[in-house]
């Protein structure tokens, strides 16, 4: 049984007037107070949390936005394909395309880590085990950082200590997590939790040490706490409150405000979760 009762708890945040986003796969919050959201024609959307409102401030050019993240200076940094560039005026331009001679195909989703460095899934083809994490320096330079989580890598997140980057893995379904060495390197690869049955796609923190990940498919969220408990947070067997939830934030001045991007619908959802999330770096980008 989830936790959160799926009528009561959960519910329409953004997008159920009939003027929603068109199948929202990411959402992300940033630091100029606002959140983003991508939808799946390259829309780039600002997300008034106060007003409940949204606006396209930017077309990357079509495809699907799989990821979104913002830098000091309010630049997002957009995975369509490659990583792209928006900034504050809207232009858009390509942020990295390449791994040393690597081209990246696949950019899912981007997470900075305090220093500036960008890391970014590649997730590679459906069922090839292709995929790789690309880590991208300040310069806008990437490099193959790790090849170890193949099976179609998906969302990521980064724990609060900046030790470990966290992944969904979509095939071999599961959150999976790579140990950052002191020196930016990347360490050894696990499996931190399987989930059977499933196709993980988004991941966040809260400040207590539990990492949320939601899923493509089924219609769920999951819960994974510190101490190894695994739980459903919200289950929605219609797909109507939740639809396809790809991605998952904690949004608002104070992070306490718990939202999901709903691919399969065109709003953004809201759970009443009573939790902050972990603070997110911004760092300045050359």
């Amino acid at each position: 049984m989830a936790l959160l009762d799926i009528s009561t708890q959960v519910s329409t945040f953004i997008g159920g007037d009939g003027n929603g986003l068109d199948h929202p796969e990411c959402i992300a919050w940033g630091c100029d107070g606002y959140a983003y959201a991508g939808g799946e024609a390259g829309q780039i959307y600002r997300i008034d949390l106060e007003k409940r409102s949204f606006e396209e401030i930017a077309n990357i050019g079509g495809g699907f936005v799989g990821g979104i993240c913002q830098d000091a200076q309010h630049r997002l940094y957009v995975c369509s394909g490659d990583v792209k560039r928006v900034d504050p005026d809207g232009t858009v331009s390509v942020y990295c395309d390449h791994a040393g001679d690597t081209p990246i195909k696949v950019a899912n989703y981007p997470v900075f880590d305090a220093a500036g460095n960008l890391y970014v899934s590649e997730s590679g083809g459906w069922g090839e085990n292709s995929g790789w994490i690309c880590k991208i320096a300040p310069s806008g330079e990437g490099e193959v950082w790790s090849r170890d989580l193949s099976e179609f890598p998906n969302g990521t997140a980064m724990d609060a200590a900046g030790e470990y980057l966290y992944v969904a893995m979509s095939t071999d379904p599961g959150i999976a997590r790579i140990k950052i060495n002191e020196d930016g390197s990347a360490g050894a690869a696990e499996m931190l939790v399987a989930l059977p049955e499933t196709v993980p796609d988004g991941l966040a923190f809260d400040t207590e040490g539990t990492v949320y990940c939601s899923c493509y498919r089924p219609d769920r969220i999951y819960q994974y706490t510190a101490d190894g408990q695994l739980d459903i947070l919200a289950d929605d067997y219609a797909g109507t409150a939740i639809a396809a939830p790809t991605n998952i934030a904690f949004c608002g001045p104070e992070r306490d405000l718990f939202l999901s991007a709903n691919l399969g619908r065109w709003h953004i959802s809201k759970y009443d979760l009573g939790k902050i999330g972990v603070a997110l770096n911004y760092p300045v980008v050359s």
